[in-house]
């Protein structure tokens, strides 16, 4: 869970620059005042989402609307409608294309609740972090929303929650496999992954009134004639939902195929009956470039909040300052969406244009000279390379780092390093710290990576991710044993030491992890004990949609040999865990002179 909901928000006014205003600054329109400042008197695309609209590549919907913009495209925004009120959707008129709707950056339901499926009292991805300004599944909600604002516009969902709901899944939140998000939203199209260049497809396809089949990251819910006639042999066919509902089995055995299907250079499409239409999905489309990812990070982001707002909104402040240098995940972690988004190929940005997009935001008023973070989902992999051997357009794994690294994955710390050196000697910059996630076991490998970490872009604290360190639980995490997590602990305590900083680890743990029973738990409560630490942070599990995780957790079944395997549901199995790992302060966190390498409270 992104480190901005831990922790209290500040209820504060934002004091924007006097230059934070339309007149200044161009934002992509919200209201048709807007829309005639730019001489438009018509949408072609209306862009519907579930976070506050702010115009940073951090935010997925900002990225869509400037990537139409700079196609020449009239894009407007409505970000968090009144969802009672198609009303709330026509304030710029009826588009001339069609609505594309997001639920944000996140799941709405891992949003808007907890994994003790109660309402969260706190929202960053709205102003001042107050909860409620978007619905329970709001893809579904804002699409059938733009329907009855707009009758018979052509509707296209996408986004993570729509990525991690395309087909049949288990849906944690109302404990039961749920259709297809295009089923319930009734959309014309939805949009998995990276959606920049299926979009620009779908405008130039709706303007020439063509067909939206075949597009790459996408997928359709045929009608039923169609489906009747769909040749068997033009798609992977899925347990369909039906079974999905019955059958646990059913759900876990789907949820591999579709992980065997997601090399964009070999995936087929995918099938799944849903009563008596048939969901088609697309295969994956093949990662960006350097050049198109540049591409992309150079449009105009004012990186600002819209000026409408007058307080602040939590998870911009939180990625303020902060660049995307690297897309992709190879490490398939089983509870993890960013695969099934992202893909596992990764794509890295060029350090000219990191250092262009640094150096223009330091002139912003706001900059007052730290980067807060140079990453992505991994930043240690910016610059690391697959997908370029031949094997790897054959390769059907979901990752290349477990359950060892594949020998066609390029890794290094070169790439990284020099970026990192590069921007923090800009005039302008005084800072520069490295807070996205990055993978211990790759760190490793590389001992000067975590020395010019640690001695020079640690701030204060550093998040690793070890998740468990019982051997079984982390086998069905798809991550390393427990030595990789005390290796790099000890090599970070090593560079604390050589260069006297007082710096800590802030490790993060999963509780409740299917298959880990009381006893697999207490390892890692026995860990802590011996090692003095108290942790910030405990990490109740939460099955998200269309994960590995989320199979074994439905099916109760081992997801690589479909054996039985203990599950904790309700509360009170799930309490004992979370309680083994809330351990109380040792003498080392009491002032007693002691060192831990953990964050003390």
């Amino acid at each position: 869970m992104p480190a901005f909901f831990a922790g209290r928000l500040r209820h504060r006014r934002s004091h924007m620059p006097s230059s934070h205003s339309p007149s200044a600054i161009v934002f992509l329109p919200t209201t048709r005042a807007e829309m005639q400042k730019r001489g438009w008197f018509e949408l072609d695309i209306l862009l519907i989402g579930g976070d506050a609209y702010v115009d940073h590549p951090a935010f997925g919907l900002a990225v869509v609307g400037r990537v139409l913009e700079a196609a020449g495209w009239r894009v407007g925004i409505v970000a968090q409608p009144d969802w009672r009120h198609p009303d709330s959707l026509r304030v710029m008129g009826r588009p001339r294309l069609f609505c594309g709707v997001t639920a944000g950056n996140l799941d709405s339901m891992l949003a808007n609740q907890t994994a003790a499926r109660r309402q969260r009292r706190e929202d960053a991805y709205s102003e001042n972090g107050i909860p409620g300004r978007r619905p329970n599944y709001a893809s579904v909600v804002y699409a059938n929303l733009a329907r009855q604002a707009f009758p018979k516009i052509t509707v296209v969902v996408g986004g993570i929650e729509a990525s991690l709901r395309r087909i049949a899944h288990y849906d944690y939140w109302q404990d039961r496999v749920r259709p297809s998000l295009l089923a319930d939203s009734k959309a014309d199209l939805l949009v998995y992954g990276m959606g920049e260049a299926a979009v620009l497809k779908i405008a130039r396809r709706c303007a020439d009134n063509s067909s939206l089949r075949g597009i790459r990251n996408t997928a359709r819910l045929l009608g039923a004639a169609e489906s009747a006639n769909l040749d068997p042999a033009a798609a992977v066919a899925l347990p369909s939902r039906e079974e999905c509902q019955s059958n646990p089995r059913a759900l876990l055995q789907a949820t591999k195929q579709v992980e065997f299907e997601q090399n964009p250079f070999t995936g087929r499409p995918l099938s799944q009956w849903h009563g008596k239409r048939l969901l088609l999905v697309e295969p994956p489309a093949p990662p960006p470039t350097s050049t198109e990812l540049d591409r992309i990070y150079r449009l105009p982001f004012t990186r600002l909040p819209h000026p409408a707002y007058r307080d602040p909104i939590p998870a911009w402040e939180t990625v303020r300052d902060s660049f995307t240098v690297v897309r992709g995940c190879c490490g398939a972690c089983s509870f993890c969406g960013l695969g099934l988004h992202q893909g596992k190929f990764i794509s890295s940005r060029s350090p000219e244009s990191v250092v262009e997009e640094v150096e223009k935001h330091a002139q912003s008023p706001l900059f007052r000279g730290t980067v807060s973070d140079l990453g992505g989902p991994t930043a240690n992999l910016y610059g690391c390379r697959n997908g370029l051997h031949p094997a790897c357009r054959d390769c059907r794994r979901p990752g290349c780092l477990f359950p060892k690294v594949c020998p066609h994955l390029e890794l290094t710390a070169e790439p990284a390093i020099g970026l990192i050196r590069k921007v923090n000697r800009l005039p302008a910059v005084k800072h520069l710290f490295v807070q996205s996630g990055i993978r211990m076991d790759v760190a490793l490998r590389f001992p000067e990576y975590i020395e010019e970490l640690v001695a020079n872009h640690v701030s204060g604290h550093l998040k690793v991710a070890p998740e468990h360190l019982h051997p079984t639980v982390l086998r069905r995490m798809r991550k390393h044993d427990a030595r990789v997590f005390d290796q790099f602990r000890r090599r970070f305590e090593e560079v604390n030491r050589d260069t006297g900083k007082e710096q800590y680890l802030v490790p993060y743990f999963i509780a409740n992890f299917p298959g880990c029973r009381d006893g697999e738990m207490k390892v890692v409560e026995e860990y802590l004990r011996k090692e003095n630490w108290r942790l910030r942070q405990v990490q109740d599990f939460t099955p998200l949609p269309m994960t590995p995780a989320a199979a074994m957790y439905w099916s109760g079944l081992d997801y690589e040999t479909e054996k039985p395997i203990p599950v904790n549901r309700g509360l009170a199995q799930r309490r004992n865990q979370m309680q083994m790992l809330h351990i109380a302060p040792t003498r080392n966190q009491a002032g007693d002179g002691g060192r831990s390498s953990i964050l003390p409270d």
